[in-house]
């Protein structure tokens, strides 16, 4: 530990510098790149199959946090709760990944966003203690009933795969604060040991609809930009978040990826919203509004940084 401690000293400015920023700028980020990188990729189908891309973003991701943080090195030191939480977030990860593009592929990127969306509000429930958060809530949730509606019976496996990426996607955000609040793990150095494990999970699902990718440069290349934009830049800055937000504060301002995905699908993929849709994207950007955030209490002192243990810090 002194020795991974002291290799990292450098990195003390970074970390500090990390922590002055405000976790909702964090948030801001991970909410454009969850669905630019998604975007992308669905104009990558055309050239590789849909677990194909799947695969190839974990992996990408996978190969940026193994030669940044060298995440293998973690695994001796590590108890075996936290090895069974860091494994088991890499399941979702690995699942998750692969039925949400499954469902962008047979649905508009932002119906899946609100599909996604779904579940997560639950998490916000528990901690609406206040007719304004209840209102909230509220607002929130009719927003996504409109931007679901007029799809529900139009393609039952796209939503079928949408509603099982929601809950993965809740399990996501359940297991990714576990790990951020982590005494034992940085929440950095747990994405990056989890999203490798979740490269060796997918393998058997994606390595087959991914092999032509290998002797196409272009698309490989354009695969790998999509992995970075998906998995790294996004879930980097929910752990620098969620390390800093209560779940539930969160959860609710995740209600903001339907009208984020809305707006990228209109940009990138001309996938034109009903007038119905923009009222329900308006209702959910509302909802967030509305929101008023629970005052902390006393929290510990390392809530000013990412991680509380100085000798694993995220870069």
């Amino acid at each position: 530990m002194a020795e991974n401690g002291s290799a990292r000293g450098g990195q003390a400015p970074v970390v500090r510098l990390a922590g002055r920023v405000p976790p909702h700028a964090y948030f801001v980020v991970s909410a454009v790149f969850h669905y630019l990188g998604p975007a992308l990729a669905v104009l990558l189908f055309a050239r590789i199959d849909v677990l194909g891309v799947a695969w190839l973003r974990i992996a990408t991701a996978a190969a940026v946090f193994a030669l940044w943080r060298r995440p293998w090195r973690l695994w001796q030191r590590l108890d075996r709760p936290t090895r069974w939480l860091l494994v088991g977030w890499a399941a979702v990860l690995a699942v998750m990944n692969s039925v949400f593009y499954l469902a962008i592929d047979r649905l508009p990127l932002g119906t899946v966003a609100a599909i996604e969306f779904l579940p997560v509000i639950v998490l916000a429930a528990f901690a609406a203690r206040t007719r304004r958060n209840i209102a909230a809530l509220c607002a929130a949730v009719g927003g996504v009933y409109l931007l679901t509606d007029v799809r529900l019976v139009a393609e039952p496996l796209g939503i079928g795969f949408a509603v099982a990426n929601a809950v993965l996607f809740a399990l996501y955000i359940v297991l990714g604060h576990r790990v951020a609040r982590s005494p034992h793990v940085s929440g950095i150095d747990g994405l990056a040991l989890s999203m490798l494990i979740a490269a060796v999970i997918a393998l058997p699902i994606g390595i087959g609809q991914a092999a032509s990718a290998f002797l196409d440069p272009v698309a490989l290349a354009a695969a790998a930009g999509v992995g970075i934009c998906s998995s790294v830049i996004p879930y980097v800055s929910d752990q620098l978040a969620m390390a800093r937000l209560p779940r539930a504060t969160y959860a609710l301002m995740v209600s903001l990826l339907p009208a984020t995905a809305t707006v990228i699908g209109v940009i990138v993929l001309t996938q034109i919203p009903s007038a119905t849709e923009i009222i329900g994207v308006a209702m959910v950007v509302a909802g967030v509004a509305v929101h008023q955030e629970r005052p902390l209490g006393p929290e510990p002192e390392h809530s000013e940084q990412p991680n509380p243990v100085p000798s694993q810090q995220p870069a």
